[in-house]
């Protein structure tokens, strides 16, 4: 008698971004991500017998063309402590008077996808960072995301010698008379995605603080965010 196949398939789930608002009034709550991974399995060749007529070439033909089950090793495995990610001076030349310890933004699977939040009210100056670390699958899952959403923000460009692929916009939006001005860096390394939000708005002048402020901020924060993504990674 034959032995049937037997497979145990799994569906995998791909990592899902959160929005990153552009207007001060939407930055209330980020809302967490559900992240999960899988892979599909299935081995073993099927019996044979010398009723069968089959010949030791036929079994080993047959288990030749069985399919490959091994993993594709992952450089990073885990999302590292975001609130830690940056130094404090960073932190306080960036978000003037925020708590350095930062607040992280809870998250249904801490392996996969972690965030954490500054801002602070300084005078009339207001400031918020955001880092954020997701993990995928593969290499190939994580350029995928970082293209998908590239594509969604134009008008930026790369930012070179950061990871193995960079990408930072600047977008001004003005809600009710006041200019706020956000920064985004979207970095690929390996299989992980680093994206830095920073944006700042003047209570007082109700206008935004320059491009190139918040240009050089997100991306100062984002070497330092991939700087400890690799510190902590399973290469």
């Amino acid at each position: 008698m034959r032995t049937p196949f037997r497979t145990d398939p799994h569906e995998k789930c791909a990592v899902r971004s959160l929005p990153l608002p552009l207007a001060l009034a939407a930055r209330l709550t980020p809302v967490a991500v559900l992240a999960c991974a899988g892979w599909a399995l299935s081995s073993g060749p099927e019996a044979t017998t010398a009723a069968e007529g089959r010949t030791p070439r036929d079994t080993a033909s047959r288990s030749a063309s069985a399919p490959s089950t091994t993993a594709v090793p992952q450089t990073y495995t885990a999302a590292p402590a975001p609130c830690a990610a940056l130094p404090e001076s960073t932190i306080a030349s960036l978000v003037p008077g925020a708590r350095t310890a930062g607040k992280e933004i809870p998250s249904t699977d801490t392996s996969v996808r972690r965030t954490c939040s500054w801002n602070a009210l300084k005078g009339y100056d207001y400031r918020w960072l955001d880092v954020s670390f997701e993990i995928g699958d593969s290499d190939e899952e994580a350029e995928r995301q970082y293209e998908e959403r590239r594509a969604e923000k134009g008008g930026g460009g790369p930012v070179p010698g950061l990871g193995d692929a960079a990408y930072s916009v600047v977008n001004l939006t003005t809600e009710d008379g006041q200019e706020t001005r956000e920064g985004v860096v979207l970095v690929r390394a390996a299989n992980a995605l680093v994206t830095v939000t920073y944006n700042g708005s003047d209570f007082e002048s109700r206008s935004a603080p320059a491009t190139d402020e918040i240009n050089k901020g997100a991306i100062k924060a984002a070497k330092a965010a991939v700087a400890a993504l690799e510190e902590s990674g399973t290469s």
